[in-house]
């Protein structure tokens, strides 16, 4: 979830810091522990061991000392910048050591009840202390400990005061190990802290430099970031919103937008270029939608960020861009059309002049007539062709049966010239009918299978396939939703390499006499009804032509 990115750490992060203290807060522990532990130790002086000849003075003046050490040692530690160091840590360890070697020593040696304090000195040791430190003070406190009990009080080593100083050096080294490893975690936190507000600073940075309107949005509907970008192309401030539902302001602002996180939200998806407008007082302007989820917990309502743009200006110059092309291919295709009708008229022309002379031969005048017929009919299918082509547009879709337009289709092909005994026409499969213009489509697939009998000359077989739920065929990047597939199939000489890359292309044919017209018919015909055609040529081996044809037809879409 994005939040203030400058802000200072949470309370769960200053709780986490708080796991591993440093050496100074520990110390202060030891100053209250060792006040408290003194304190203890005179008070139990007082009420057990007073009888005992110098116990009391000999407790009350360690207390004072500890009172003296540890005062001393808390404005060392707590004013100024003096920095604890092992020197000073040696210290309060030797004097600690002393105290309680003092306690134990007028309390009775091996017999008092006070000798676990060392155990207490050697662990606050191996916490603030490196491991090898830690064990000197640890062996220090065994020899004073042995010392007293051996020399002071003419105890004989025993099993017992072994097991003692095992304890000692036991709790040393699992302290120590423990103590250690806090240490290694410790660092290891600090260089996680610094790299996450690196991170913070960067991503602040950044969120506030770029273009785009960057949102946060949680499972409730709660805006939880909004960076500058957003606030710009809002046309107003998101600061009074922080905190608080957004979702219901939102749909005034963009609906699209609205609708985005929304979507994220219930089909738990992220979106990409999602089309959307942001409504302001001074206008209204298209924008560009990517949305991300953070799904903290599995079954609750993912946050959602969406990075949204202003694409007003790229609109703009795709639409300059199309207009280019458009006018473009319009050079091109009157160029080609100029060019196919300039031989017919060169040839009407020279004949018409001939038949013009008197002397000219009735053969000769029977052949020229006959030439001018056959180019002003080549003329008349070519525009007529042409005016198929400029013409192709679907304004009202009905439910067409694919498979009765193409029983018709083969009904008119077996009429045609090329189609002979030889030809062999068969269809199978089965699809839904599908929304779409009866004539387009009939001149999409009397286009694809005259084709197939005519460059074979008729010796040929077309395999016509219907399919249904044809979409997973299709490349990944082209997206029609639910669709049917027809497969148009011949054995016959197959495409030329030549001309196979501009075989959709105005005037591009490969058969003689063809005016190369047809395909690209079919290519307009197939893309007014928001579908796809490929084709599959080798050279010898024949070809297949597959068209893809949406079931379903968005009401939004309008007429092309």
């Amino acid at each position: 979830m994005v939040e203030n990115l400058n802000a200072p750490p949470s309370v769960g992060a200053e709780k986490r810091q708080a796991a591993i203290p440093s050496a100074r807060s520990l110390l202060r522990w030891v100053y209250v522990g060792r006040l408290s532990v003194a304190i203890a130790v005179f008070v139990a002086a007082s009420l057990y061991f007073a009888s005992i000849p110098g116990v009391l003075v000999a407790v009350a003046t360690a207390t004072i000392a500890s009172l003296v050490v540890t005062g001393a040692s808390f404005i060392y530690t707590t004013f100024g910048d003096n920095r604890p160091g092992l020197t000073f840590l040696y210290l309060q360890a030797a004097f600690d050591l002393g105290l309680v070697t003092t306690v134990v020593h007028v309390t009775g040696g091996v017999e008092s009840d006070f000798a676990s304090l060392y155990i207490l000195v050697i662990g606050v040791s191996a916490v603030l202390m490196p491991f090898t430190s830690s064990f000197l003070v640890t062996l220090l406190a065994a020899v004073l400990y042995v010392g007293d009990v051996v020399f002071a009080h003419s105890v004989q080593l025993s099993v017992a005061l072994w097991m003692q100083i095992s304890v000692f050096i036991l709790v040393a080294l699992a302290t120590g190990y423990l103590a250690s490893r806090v240490r290694v975690v410790g660092k290891v936190q600090d260089e996680l802290e610094r790299e996450v507000r690196r991170l913070r600073l960067e991503a602040g940075d950044i969120l506030r430099q770029i273009g785009s309107g960057v949102i946060t949005v949680d499972g409730d509907g709660v805006l939880v970031f909004a960076n500058a970008a957003a606030d710009r192309l809002f046309g107003r401030s998101t600061a009074e919103y922080i905190r608080k539902p957004f979702l219901e302001t939102l749909k005034t602002l963009s609906p699209g937008l609205s609708q985005a996180i929304g979507t994220t939200q219930r089909e738990r998806r992220r979106l990409l270029r999602f089309p959307g407008t942001i409504v302001t007082d001074e206008r209204v302007f298209p924008i560009g939608v990517t949305t991300t989820m953070h799904d903290f917990e599995p079954h609750s309502t993912p946050s959602v960020t969406a990075v949204f743009t202003d694409i007003s200006d790229q609109l703009r110059l795709q639409e300059l861009d199309r207009r280019t092309e458009r006018l473009g291919a319009v050079a091109e295709l009157s160029a080609s059309l100029a060019h196919e009708i300039k031989n017919p008229l060169a040839s009407i022309r020279s004949s018409v002049e001939q038949l013009g002379h008197a002397d000219t031969d009735p053969e000769d005048q029977r052949s020229l007539a006959s030439l001018v017929m056959r180019e002003s009919d080549r003329l008349s299918r070519l525009l007529t062709e042409f005016l198929d082509f400029a013409r192709v547009r679907m304004t009202a879709p009905v439910s067409i049966d694919v498979k009765d337009v193409i029983e018709q289709v083969v009904v008119l092909v077996k009429s045609d010239p090329a189609f002979t005994d030889r030809t062999v026409i068969d269809i199978s499969g089965e699809c839904p009918p599908v929304p779409g213009d009866d004539d387009l489509l009939h001149r999409v697939f009397l286009n694809l299978v005259l084709n197939a009998v005519q460059v074979s000359n008729g010796n040929v077989a077309v395999e016509i396939t219907l399919q249904d739920d044809a979409e997973g065929e299709l490349p990944g990047d082209l997206k029609l939703g639910p669709c049917i597939a027809v497969r148009v199939r011949d054995n016959g000489p197959g495409i030329p390499e030549e001309i196979r890359s501009r075989l959709f292309d105005p005037f591009v044919t490969g058969r003689e006499g063809g005016t190369g017209l047809g395909l690209p018919v079919v290519q307009r015909a197939v893309e007014a009804h928001r579908g796809a055609i490929f084709v599959d040529s080798e050279v010898g081996k024949g070809a297949e032509f597959r068209v893809y044809l949406p079931k379903v037809r968005l009401k939004e879409e309008g007429a092309r």
